[in-house]
């Protein structure tokens, strides 16, 4: 295994669709409230409006020789951004807007390794350099990440990476943790 790490540029975001599909599957695989609400979520659904509506994205992936086995896109975006539908027709607000202090919030948005290269560090690096350059954003000082319901491992690492749960959200579907 020689795994090496990239950050791609705006015009090949188009390189992580599949692995970004093969992420709505698993977390439907895993969901325990609302596994129908995956249904409508890929690529062009979920990284495609999230990357047009950010202020800055940052898309790392890590690769097998050629082969791209993982990757995380982690994004700033006005904080208002995470007020509104979210897969339902019912508004949610994704957190207590009154807690943020500032008009732009941090979020590592997505986050995806293929099954055989869990495990073994990849997630650590990827975790490390998506927030290093959230970090480099002095005026952003909240930091979320999204979590769908049933990913216990995704949530477990997180936690052991300093991020504490901060609330759940439509009815339980998603667990949002925070850096504060």
């Amino acid at each position: 295994m020689s795994i090496h790490y990239e950050v791609i540029t705006p015009d090949s975001i188009i390189c992580v669709k599949d692995l970004c599909n093969e992420l709505m599957e698993y977390q439907k695989s895993k969901a325990l409230v609302h596994p129908e609400w995956f249904d409508n979520m890929c690529f062009e659904t979920r990284m495609i409006p999230s990357f047009q509506s950010a202020k800055a994205n940052f898309i790392i992936i890590a690769k097998d020789a050629h082969e791209i086995i993982g990757y995380a896109y982690s994004n700033i975006c006005p904080k208002n951004t995470y007020s509104g539908g979210f897969a339902t027709l019912d508004p949610v607000d994704f957190f207590d807007f009154d807690s943020v202090q500032s008009d732009d919030v941090g979020c590592l948005s997505q986050f995806y390794i293929k099954d055989n290269y869990r495990n073994a560090g990849i997630g650590t690096v990827l975790f490390d350099k998506s927030m290093d350059w959230l970090n480099s954003f002095n005026a952003i000082t909240d930091l979320f990440i999204f979590v769908s319901n049933g990913n216990d491992p995704a949530l477990k690492f997180y936690q052991s990476k300093g991020f504490k749960i901060s609330h759940q959200i439509l009815d339980g579907f998603i667990t949002v943790l925070r850096n504060t």
